[in-house]
C-alpha cells in the first residue's frame, strides 16, 4: 500500500505548519479564575454553616465541662 508523492508531500507540509505554531496558543482560552463554578452568595452561606456550627460545638462542648 504506498501513498502518492503528492500526499506525502501534503501531509509533510502540513506537518511543518503545525511546528511553527506549537506553543501559540491565543490568551483569551486560559482565563482561570474568573468564572467560579458557585456565586459568591452560595460561597458565603457555605462559609457561615460551617464556621457556625465549629462555634456552636465548641461553644457546647465547652459548657458541659469538657468530654460529652
Amino acid at each position: 500500500m504506498t501513498t502518492s508523492r503528492r500526499l506525502a508531500d501534503r501531509k509533510v507540509e502540513r506537518f511543518e505548519k503545525n511546528i511553527t505554531k506549537r506553543g501559540a496558543v491565543p490568551e483569551t482560552g486560559s482565563k482561570k479564575g474568573s468564572n467560579y463554578p458557585v456565586g459568591p452568595i452560595l460561597l458565603g452561606f457555605f462559609i457561615f454553616v460551617v464556621i457556625g456550627s465549629s462555634l456552636f460545638q465548641i461553644i457546647r462542648t465547652a459548657t458541659s465541662g469538657g468530654m460529652a
